[in-house]
């Protein structure tokens, strides 16, 4: 019976962890989206300049350097 009893608090445990990563998986997703539909109502138009001049449409930066390449990540 106390293997029994471990394995249903562990189960239990494993399902509410489950849960909570859950949860944060779709707290961040929602911040993305809303990080995104801000870029893109920004990107429409230029406040400072009256809606006359859009911003840069791709996001990327106005600077002419490459981004700095990475090594691989090792396992």
């Amino acid at each position: 019976m106390y293997a029994y009893e471990l394995h249903q608090m562990r189960s239990a445990e494993l399902i509410r962890q489950a849960q909570e990563e859950r949860l944060a998986r779709e707290a961040t997703r929602g911040r993305r989206a809303a990080r995104r539909e801000a870029v893109a109502r920004a990107s429409r138009t230029t406040p400072a300049t009256g809606g006359a001049e859009p911003l840069n449409a791709a996001g990327a930066s106005d600077s002419r350097r490459p981004r700095r390449l990475r090594p691989a990540r090792s396992t």
